[in-house]
């Protein structure tokens, strides 16, 4: 099966069903009729920006990171202003924590804006380290945080 077509296939389960790992996603395409290895699935859920994000019932499930029509920059500040809780910088790198299951959605935006300060990030479940090229470019991005951060929210 081509690519396309099942990356389609993915789309349509994470929208039809709550998806919330990747061997009950590996198991639908297998209900499908597509059998696909863990690797290729794992490829695919990163290029298809697929992140675990609460539902309406507040449970983690896969969802398809879409930008829609909103300014990426916008919805970098919103993000932080609703989910960071605490933005620590440790030499060329910010270690940032958020509220459950949002670091994924957040290193998703920063990603896309392919921001000169961020040389890379790493996510979890509620911790998002994002690693600049320098101290000069981390400083200027924990400033970035800590000016866009909700201070109800915050951790000090």
């Amino acid at each position: 099966m081509k690519k396309e077509a099942r990356q389609l296939k993915i789309e349509q389960l994470i929208n039809q069903f709550k998806v919330t790992t990747q061997e009950e996603l590996m198991d639908k395409l297998k209900e499908a009729g597509i059998s696909v290895t863990q690797a290729t699935l794992s490829r695919d859920i990163r290029e298809m920006q697929i992140v675990k994000q609460p539902d309406s019932d507040g449970k983690p499930r896969y969802m398809i990171f879409k930008s829609g029509n909103q300014n990426e920059a916008e919805r970098l500040s919103r993000t932080i202003n609703n989910t960071v809780i605490e933005v620590k910088r440790v030499s060329f790198l910010n270690v940032v924590h958020t509220q459950p299951s949002y670091a994924n959605a957040l290193a998703a935006i920063i990603d896309d804006l392919h921001m000169s300060d961020v040389a890379g990030t790493l996510a979890g479940y509620d911790t998002l380290v994002i690693f600049s090229p320098d101290e000069k470019a981390a400083k200027d991005i924990n400033e970035f945080f800590l000016n866009n951060a909700n201070p109800d929210l915050l951790i000090n």
